[in-house]
């Protein structure tokens, strides 16, 4: 039988894998085993399954950020809506004419974000810094690489992130994205036999007391940077002997008057690849 595509969930029951929406079960091996395979697609197909209602359940009662030993990095600047966003928030401080030179540069923007006790999963919550007046939130695909530095998977990203404090100086961006609960990851890790589409739609909503408040959306063809080149770039000089995630930067910008508050509740979408939703602490 041929799959065109898989998804992989971390539980607390194990690791369950879905190839098909009637044939759920468990892996035997850890997450961090996944990382080692190349061809994770590949691996998987050849890898007996048993469906089981209990590897069912543990999807929607036992999820687990799809995260053990695997670092978060993170890319700036990779659409042209975000370059425009960064220009405006840090020209007081003169920082704008950074964010001009790195989206046209060849060498893309990438930093660290998390390591995984910093990433909250489908159904958990971030938070927002407490010295911080504009905050929100950055969607992205995530890329899962493998420990050789392969793409291997996909996942819906979130990059939380205080506008006003890297606005204020662009030195100050490691504070205004490295925090407790700043990154999220989930629900699961999308495996296609194939590159994502590039036509692939990434959507945005924000909900404050049951009402929507803001809603965007954006497609990977957007992008300035292929994910091949911020691939390239992020393993010249690192190595990940567990794998990492990389987020590829967002395009959906909510307005300079937008803030997220404690309480409001983040949709973000990915065709293919699956919703994440958290609520604000």
């Amino acid at each position: 039988m041929i799959f065109r595509h898989m998804h992989l969930y971390r539980t607390s029951k194990g690791v369950v894998v879905r190839k098909k929406s009637d044939e759920i079960g468990f892996l035997a091996e850890d997450w961090d085993d996944l990382f080692a395979y190349e061809s994770l697609p590949r691996w998987l197909k050849e890898q007996p399954l048993v469906h089981s209602e209990e590897a069912v359940s543990a999807i929607s009662e036992s999820l687990l950020p799809p995260i053990e030993s695997q670092e978060v990095w993170a890319c700036g600047v990779t659409y042209f809506s975000s370059r425009l966003a960064r220009i405006e928030e840090s020209k007081e401080a003169g920082g704008g004419d950074f964010y001009a030179r790195v989206y046209n540069a060849d060498r893309p923007e990438i930093f660290f974000k998390a390591n995984a006790a910093r990433v909250a999963g489908h159904g958990q919550s971030v938070r927002i810094r407490q010295d911080s007046r504009w905050n929100v939130p950055e969607p992205e695909l995530a890329l899962a690489l493998s420990a050789s530095g392969k793409i291997i998977g996909y996942t819906v990203g979130n990059d939380m992130s205080s506008r006003d404090i890297e606005g204020e100086n662009p030195l100050y961006l490691p504070q205004a994205k490295t925090y407790e609960k700043c990154a999220g990851l989930g629900p699961g890790l999308y495996v296609p036999e194939s590159p994502i589409n590039l036509d692939t739609r990434i959507a945005l909503s924000v909900k404050r007391a049951g009402d929507e408040i803001f809603t965007g959306e954006a497609r990977l063809s957007n992008m300035k940077r292929s994910l091949d080149e911020l691939v390239d770039y992020i393993n010249r000089e690192l190595v990940f002997p567990n794998g990492a995630f990389l987020m590829t930067g967002t395009g959906i910008i909510p307005e300079s008057d937008f803030t997220l508050l404690s309480g409001d509740e983040i949709s973000i979408s990915i065709d293919e690849v699956g919703q994440l939703v958290q609520t604000v602490e």
